[in-house]
């Protein structure tokens, strides 16, 4: 498949989380572990026929990996990234999808379901929101960046502001054009390839920099957790990576 028919693939799955979520009547717990809704597992449902279909392997937060694959591409996905903002009514909550080749990840699509915000990259050809280019803040300065967080820091480490808003990949696409000045996880924080790849990619080709905290390749296929960051600037990644305690 090309990068165009990729996309359309994606926007397809969306599209299909979407109509699931309309025709759900309870999106509340759904009693089989600890921070999973209802919601979490019709939009999963509604998802993986699309992507299976396309030939691509998934690997999903709620379903681990399924498919055979014969595309050669694995699909990570969040079927619902920010799934307790949804359940509370927290208009911040999206679909995050991220294709991998060999080479890593490929196109990658993040929807706020609550907006239809849509933010889409291709691997070398530059990241978008709602069909615009997006760029990222510029900012270099620690003490002028407004900075989102997963977890909660031991620290103030000078940042002007922060923000702790619940949704990663929206969080990372809010650095890709400059809303925030940098994302990182805090604390004993974690994240999951699923909560972050396309994110990542989105920020790649926006122009954004990005770092792991302990200095490991973000790009995982499996259910390993990383602790990423992602700026505006490689000089404002580098002083939130060196900051101790954090």
């Amino acid at each position: 498949m090309d990068d165009r028919r990729l996309l359309e693939v994606l926007d397809d799955a969306v599209g299909a989380v979407r109509t699931a979520l309309d025709e759900l009547e309870d999106w509340g717990p759904a009693g089989t572990r600890p921070g999973q809704y209802r919601l979490d597992l019709a939009a999963d449902g509604a998802a993986l026929p699309v992507l299976h279909g396309a030939g691509l392997a998934v690997l999903s937060e709620e379903s681990g990996v399924t498919g055979d694959g014969t595309s050669g591409l694995l699909a990570v996905i969040d079927p619902v990234d920010g799934s307790t903002n949804a359940h509370r009514g927290v208009p911040f909550y999206a679909t995050s999808i991220c294709v991998l080749d060999a080479a890593g990840p490929r196109v990658g699509v993040v929807v706020n379901l609550a907006t239809g915000v849509r933010y889409a990259a291709v691997r070398g050809g530059g990241a978008e929101r709602g069909g615009e280019r997006i760029r990222p803040s510029g900012c270099g300065d620690l003490g002028s960046a407004i900075v989102g967080i997963s977890g909660f820091p031991g620290l103030h480490p000078g940042w002007a502001q922060y923000r702790a808003l619940g949704a990663a990949s929206l969080e990372c696409c809010a650095v890709a054009e400059g809303v925030l000045d940098a994302y990182l996880v805090v604390g004993r924080s974690t994240l999951y390839s699923w909560d972050y790849l396309a994110g990542l990619l989105i920020c790649r080709e926006a122009g954004a920099a990005e770092g792991e905290r302990a200095g490991r390749d973000l790009v995982v296929r499996d259910a390993s957790s990383r602790r990423p960051i992602v700026a505006a600037t490689p000089a404002l990644a580098e002083r939130l990576a060196g900051e101790e305690g954090l």
